[in-house]
């Protein structure tokens, strides 16, 4: 340690010296007794907790009103040394105390006890910390020449007088008795605060106390080893150290790396991120347990997939995730770069250590094994990093199966790795494995979600005939990345487009079940071009029909570019947002709000809605509006003011809706937001024919198609086009019943060409033979069409083709 003159640094001069730790709890009893103080006192720990410290202790002056050390017999015993202690833990002592006291006991020599006594407070009980050693131990380094030990004074002083500070806290807790982690901290902090114990030599010269647990130092191991060494040589067995020391060296040894476990288990852990739990492991053993860390795990692991399956083998590949160093920077990232994969063959320590799942050691790594293992690096050399290094390879192991491995080494100038460090490298692997399993999960489970969230969200087409689309999908929570929000477009017949958004309530896999289970009904029930308001009525039958006991919400919306016109039905959800071209104005919708999906027996209206090209429609689940403890009607303010905010883009616009109601905080529902701007499909890009049924349509179809497609200067798409639409006219002269055919053309996008008639019975493909007749014209449509369809209607049905428009 180091030692001060009044508050200036001194020189360096050591305050190492055998500590007796004893608390006294409200009681006056001995409520923790030491080894030290037993050594110290004489009293067995068993002997001596439980019983009345002030038959224990020869500390005088602990407390204002004195503890008195002359009340000493001549025999030794402690003749009452006064109510000093009782008054203390009244609460009367609130600083704290030094002195010396000296005992004499029975067959014991003559003892100089230098002692410190602090009150502690609450919680609980008030508890009287004390520390004492004997001046007689002192070694002879640690008292500054010219300064007799009889003069030494215990005293008090602020840690950070001296160099060091921080090591002196962090030593506290090796002081105290072993105690949870948040009472250490407390007892810590007050006696920082109290003042740290120190040795005073005069009135400017003081050294702080730091804990002897007998651990010999370097230059007393270095005299026992040359004690040794000579012993040797003169045919004399070694000199055996006494029993005290030994049990000294083990204590200290294991409190050393129990320390060490409990600060890396609070080090890993704080993150399920995979990534940061790695770094984390990897950071806690560099420098303080080893030198170098190279991590590994398996291929499964790091894909986010699930528990890796069999044991590893030859072939297996691990990957190396991290890579921890007190060398120079840059020394290994080229050799070992952080991100290779690799196997490892049988004859290496890494095999062993990965299909035997315990950990191996080796304490020097030789030159025959140093080449061994630098043949798996190819034309790197890693010989010169590894050679003559103490290795110890640990394996991270969840559920019995090998995660992965670390490798760890140690300088040639440290200690080579023992068999008490194996046994720390297996707890601390076994603690490092389970939490990267903890993080493997989370990345699996939440890889699982984000994989069922998008498979059941659909894509959507961002341009649909006469309207484009934007969408946005925001889980609730990171823990939770699977609701029951969802959106949809549907292409119908006519050109219209079915725009849908709907909310499951609740949240999880059952909620994202049932909304699968809806959003496909809604598709279905879409396809037989049902009006808005059957729709839902449809959709509330099945939902009871399920008997799962959910209930949704949702919007359902036709619009139609043609006739520029909305068609909307509501089942509780909360209204859309139009947004009109012309002056920037944006609405709510009053719409008839209905029930939600699964209540039943509650009818379901549609309103019709006009809109002018480039009016823009917002639909989205309450999530995005609704927060705790604040009306629903500001949020939906919010967002009139900005869906009517000028954007560049629709993806721009959703954006900016987003980011004004994500500002408010407190959002922990999902968030389905869809936006349409509704551009309509001028008269000029229509083209409509009614077709009197006979042989004789067919051709003339064909050529008013052709004169169209030239017109609109699509020629190129003119062959195909005729061909398509004289056989779907032929197929519904067959078998029309009245006296008219539809057919009509729109270019919007693409170019669409539909056949309507009054026979409900739908088309199919057939398998037709080299005599056959008939059967061939949808498998000519299917086969030139880039899209085809047939959908029925109030009426009879349509059926329609679609073909990409050449880019100009």
């Amino acid at each position: 340690m180091h030692s001060g003159t009044g508050t200036a640094p001194q020189s360096p001069v050591p305050g190492r010296v055998p500590l007796a730790v004893v608390v006294v709890d409200e009681s006056g009893l001995v409520s923790h007794w030491s080894t030290g103080a037993r050594r110290l006192f004489g009293p067995a720990r068993e002997d001596a907790v439980g019983r009345p410290a002030t038959d224990l202790l020869p500390v005088s002056g602990a407390l204002p009103d004195g503890l008195n050390s002359e009340a000493y017999g001549e025999e030794g015993a402690y003749d009452g040394l006064g109510p000093g202690l009782g008054s203390s833990l009244e609460g009367r002592a609130s600083y704290p105390a030094a002195g010396r006291a000296r005992l004499e006991a029975p067959r014991r020599e003559r003892i100089d006890v230098l002692w410190w006594a602090y009150p502690l407070v609450g919680p609980g009980p008030e508890k009287l910390l004390v520390l004492a050693a004997d001046a007689g131990r002192l070694h002879a380094d640690d008292v500054p020449d010219g300064h007799p030990v009889e003069r030494i004074a215990p005293g008090f002083a602020l840690h950070t007088d001296f160099p060091g500070a921080d090591e002196l806290a962090r030593g506290l807790p090796a002081i105290l008795p072993s105690m949870s982690v948040g009472e250490s901290a407390r007892i810590v902090s007050q006696v920082l605060e109290l003042g740290y114990p120190v040795l005073e030599f005069s009135l400017h010269d003081r050294v702080p106390v730091t804990a002897d647990w007998g651990v010999p130092r370097r230059a007393e191991r270095k005299a026992r080893r040359e004690e040794a060494a000579r012993a040797a040589a003169a045919g004399l067995p070694a000199p055996r150290r006494a029993p005290d020391d030994a049990d000294d060296l083990e204590y200290a040894a294991v409190r050393e790396h129990l320390e060490f476990l409990n600060e890396v288990s609070g080090r890993i852990g704080s993150s399920l991120d995979l990534s940061r739990t790695i770094i984390e492991v990897s950071r806690a053993v560099v420098p303080r347990f080893t030198d170098v860390a190279g991590t590994y795990l398996r291929e499964q692991v790091v894909a986010g997939e699930g528990f890796p399956e069999g044991p590893p083998d030859a072939t297996t590949l691990w990957h190396r995730v991290a890579l921890e160093h007190t060398d120079e920077p840059g020394r290994w990232d080229d050799v070992v770069p952080v991100g290779e994969s690799m196997p490892f063959p049988a004859h290496t320590p890494f095999f062993q250590c990965m299909t035997s799942g315990q950990p191996v050691l080796v304490p020097r790594i030789t030159e025959e094994m140093g080449n061994a293992i630098a043949s798996q690096f190819e034309k790197r050399d890693i010989r010169p990093l590894i050679t003559n290094r103490s290795m110890l390879v640990v394996p991270l192991k969840a559920r019995n199966v090998v995660l992965g491995f670390m490798i760890l080494l140690r300088h040639r100038e440290r200690p080579v790795f023992n068999d008490m460090d194996r046994v720390t490298g297996a707890e601390l692997a076994a603690r490092a494995g389970l939490v990267l399993d903890n993080a493997r999960m989370y990345t699996y489970q939440e890889s699982v979600a984000e994989t069922l969230q998008d498979s059941m969200l659909p894509h959507i087409e961002p341009h649909m005939p006469g309207c484009d689309i934007a969408t946005r999908y925001l889980p609730g929570t990171l823990l939770g990345r699977v609701g029951g929000d969802w959106f949809d477009s549907i292409k119908l017949p006519g050109s219209r487009t079915a725009l849908v958004v709907g909310d499951v309530m609740g949240h999880g896999l059952n909620s994202a079940a049932m909304m699968g289970q809806l959003r496909t009904a809604v598709q279905t029930m879409a396809a037989l071009d049902l009006p808005p308001a059957q729709l839902l009525r449809n959709l509330d039958d099945l939902a009871q029909r399920l008997g799962e006991h959910y209930l949704a919400t949702c919007l359902y919306a036709v619009y139609d570019p043609i006739a520029n016109e909305l068609e909307l039905a509501n089942a509780g959800h909360i209204p859309p947002v139009l947004v009109r071209a012309e002056d920037g104005r944006s609405e709510l919708l009053e719409l008839p709000t209905g029930a939600p999906i699964g209540v039943g027996g509650v009818p379901f209206e549609s309103v019709r809605v006009p809109m002018a090209p480039g009016d823009r429609l917002v639909m989205c689940t309450d999530g995005l509006v609704e927060v705790r403890g604040e009306d629903i009607g500001v949020g939906l303010a919010t967002l009139c003011e900005s869906a009517a905010h000028p954007a560049a883009s629709m993806d721009a616009a959703c954006d900016t809706i987003i980011r004004s109601l994500n500002t408010r905080g407190g959002r922990k529902d999902d968030v389905a937001l869809l936006m349409a701007r509704l551009n309509g499909i001028a008269p000029e890009d229509v083209a409509h024919w009614s077709v009197t049924p006979g042989p004789a349509e067919v051709p003339r179809t064909r050529a008013l198609v052709r004169d169209q497609l030239t017109a609109w200067g699509l020629g190129a798409l003119t062959a195909p086009a005729e061909m398509m639409a004289g056989e779907l006219v032929a197929n519904a002269v067959r078998h029309a019943r009245t006296r008219s055919v539809e057919v009509r053309l729109v270019r919007s996008g693409t170019l669409v060409c539909e056949v309507e008639d009054d026979d409900q019975r739908l088309p199919t493909l057939l398998n037709a033979g080299p005599g056959d007749e008939f059967g061939r014209g949808l498998r000519v449509v299917s086969a030139l069409a880039r899209e085809w369809g047939t959908s029925r209607t109030g009426s009879g049905k349509t059926v329609w083709f679609e073909l990409a428009l050449p880019r100009a």
